[in-house]
């Protein structure tokens, strides 16, 4: 193991690692795709609310239409969650190809879901000043995070590998 490759990897333990001895992911890459799926999020808990199931929708999206909008928004992540379940060795090329550019594809998803909100503000008049200015803070504060974190770059890089038996 070459140097520069130690010093990437010294502040981690080993229970940061998983089965495949790569870099557990990083809890900034969970969170930039909770926000980027709060719209499917909000669709389970309000299927899963019995006593009335379009509450939950309401009050979270005023307007039904943003809701649509953000499951739209929310389906680039949703590919994002494949890529995950799907990241193993053996993957098929394009699995591998698209885990190096799942950094893009957050960016992408939080960039679209803040168009939409911008479209919702400036065109349809369903949004406050006030919301779309907190939107964009979110938005723009888990971009930063993506490109901020040591470790979200290391799980980019690292993709899993059969590791051989002693």
């Amino acid at each position: 193991m070459n140097k520069s490759h130690q010093k990437k990897y010294q502040h981690y333990s080993v229970g940061d690692f998983d089965s495949y001895d790569c870099l557990k992911l990083s809890k900034r890459f969970y969170l930039v795709l909770l926000f980027v799926l709060r719209g499917y999020i909000v669709w389970l808990l309000s299927v899963t609310n019995m006593r009335d199931r379009v509450s939950i929708i309401s009050w979270i999206y005023p307007e039904t239409s943003l809701f649509y909008l953000s499951l739209v928004s929310g389906a680039i992540g949703l590919f994002v969650v494949l890529i995950i379940s799907l990241r193993r060795p053996g993957a098929a090329n394009w699995v591998q190809v698209s885990w190096i550019k799942c950094r893009t594809i957050l960016i992408t998803a939080l960039l679209f879901d803040l168009l939409t909100h911008a479209i919702g503000y400036f065109i349809w008049q369903l949004l406050s000043l006030e919301w779309l200015v907190m939107q964009a803070m979110i938005s723009i504060t888990l971009m930063f995070l993506c490109y901020n974190s040591e470790r979200f770059k290391i799980n980019l890089e690292e993709f899993p590998q059969k590791i051989p038996e002693e």
